[in-house]
């Protein structure tokens, strides 16, 4: 059998994301037949970079971005970092040659996304990829497939929910608080994923958005101990600096789809007692599904058509190889996955996608990603403003 060929993957950040994409990289080859085996040749960072490599098996660390995008050994350089970070590695390395994969959302700005967006279609040799990793989740891919399918025809409403509780009072001034940094709050972080999951699951573009709040309720934080040493044997002190929040701590709006369905969005870090609850429901003609990552390897579907004796939400465990989207690749039946496969599934989606191959379900590309981060916008502006958005005008 003839040997993989090698793709030499650069690694930008070493964070959460890092761990979770330094994973799928381990493992995505081990559980699909992938045209390459991922190389995880450099991590870069400022900070960590050799420690974070060791432990996780990168072959070289680099502080200097600049540099490692510009490596000649390098193939894919994938994007891990703060968001403002996002389109300066990104633009350098379309500029360069690579291959892109970035985290969500594509950029901390619309300037900023729409960039990475016109550089990635200069660059014609380079395949790109935004990492919106719930469709790599069986049951979301699921439902996106038998929505295309017909299966609860013409779309009356979606609504969509990303609700968690970690940004409470005792949380400091972490970077997803600062707007320089991360652009939004949880609008850009948690409805980004949401709206995408929208478009992918419906097939239909968001044409306007109909009213939104935008709202912070905390507006100071404690500045980290890594900075100013505030916090220590993890009480804070009594005379922590405190230091202002430019981020939103919840966005909910309105819109309407190509279709004329009417549609909700609501994402807030400070839903007391919601962990991780990215939810969708999607009511149609001929029937209804609805997914909840909390229980990710289930989809609900109820079917309009099955007559008043037996009507009623059918359980789907997306786990059958064959009948469900990316399980031929794990365990049998009922044998559940989690959070860091879907990473795992899309890797595999990547590594197709830049030899030109079919892939099962599709990710987003820049242009894909810079979509939603349009919705992003026109959210804020409606907000902002106090006004309906038609998307013809967020540019």
């Amino acid at each position: 059998m003839a040997k993989k060929k090698n793709l030499n993957v650069a690694l930008f950040g070493t964070g959460f994301m890092g761990r979770t994409h330094s994973n799928a990289y381990l493992n995505v080859s081990k559980f699909f037949k992938t045209p390459y085996e991922p190389n995880m040749y450099m991590a870069v960072d400022p900070i960590g970079a050799d420690a974070f490599a060791a432990n996780w098996g990168w072959q070289n660390a680099s502080t200097d971005w600049k540099a490692a995008v510009k490596n000649d050994e390098v193939d894919l350089v994938d994007i891990c970092t703060p968001n403002h970070q996002h389109a300066p590695v990104a633009v350098a390395a379309l500029e360069a040659g690579k291959h892109v994969a970035c985290e969500k959302p594509l950029a901390s700005t619309l300037d900023a996304a729409r960039e990475m967006r016109d550089a990635a279609k200069k660059a014609k040799k380079s395949v790109t990829h935004v990492w919106f990793s719930y469709r790599g989740c069986p049951a979301l891919a699921l439902a996106h497939q038998m929505v295309k399918q017909g299966k609860i025809g013409r779309i009356f409403h979606v609504r969509a929910q990303y609700l968690q509780d970690w940004g409470g009072p005792d949380t400091p001034l972490l970077w997803r608080f600062r707007g320089k940094d991360a652009g939004s709050g949880a609008h850009g972080d948690l409805n980004a994923h949401i709206i995408d999951a929208c478009r992918f699951v419906t097939g239909e573009e968001i044409t306007e958005v109909c009213g939104a709040i935008n709202e912070t309720f905390i507006k100071e934080r404690v500045i980290p101990e890594a900075e100013l040493g505030n916090i220590k044997g993890g009480k804070v002190s009594k005379k922590a600096k405190k230091g202002k929040v430019t981020v939103d701590d919840a966005v909910l709006f309105l819109a309407r789809l190509k279709g004329g369905a009417a549609c909700s969005f609501e994402a807030t870090r400070l839903a007391t007692g919601r962990k991780n609850a990215n939810c969708i429901e999607i009511n149609g003609e001929k029937g209804s599904i609805r997914w909840d990552f909390e229980d990710m390897n289930l989809l609900w579907y109820y079917n309009n058509e099955d007559d008043d004796q037996r009507a009623g939400w059918q359980r789907i465990m997306c786990t059958s190889a064959g009948n469900h989207p990316y399980a031929h690749a794990w365990w049998p039946d009922a044998h559940i996955i989690g959070y860091e496969h879907g990473f795992v599934n899309l890797a595999s989606t990547l590594l197709n996608n830049i030899a030109g191959k079919k892939v099962e379900v599709p990710a987003p590309d820049f242009e894909d990603a810079y979509q939603t981060q349009r919705v992003l916008e026109a959210a804020v502006l409606s907000a902002k403003n106090r006004c309906w958005v038609p998307m013809r005008e967020v540019k």
